[in-house]
């Protein structure tokens, strides 16, 4: 990947071990989620934990729910967060 490198700690990619949290405000009830076997809560942010290889699909996805992303956050993999 563009601008990753490897790291000494067992050859493994910085990218892997980077994982994010959405804030989202917006979400609400459609379609796309009525399969789900919860309501989606229409107040307040809802946060969305997120790998750094899915942040692309997450990001469409809060979309299609009607979703708006307002902070995205830094996190590290080992954190647990």
């Amino acid at each position: 990947m563009f601008g990753q490198t490897t790291v000494g700690t067992g050859g493994v990619s910085s990218a892997s071990s980077r994982v994010f949290r959405y804030e989202v405000v917006g979400l609400r009830q459609n379609e796309e989620n009525d399969k789900n076997n919860y309501e989606i809560r229409n107040s307040g942010s809802v946060y969305v934990t997120v790998p750094y290889s899915r942040m692309n699909e997450e990001m469409q996805r809060i979309t299609r729910m009607g979703g708006t992303i307002v902070k995205i956050e830094a996190l590290s993999a080992e954190s647990g967060q």
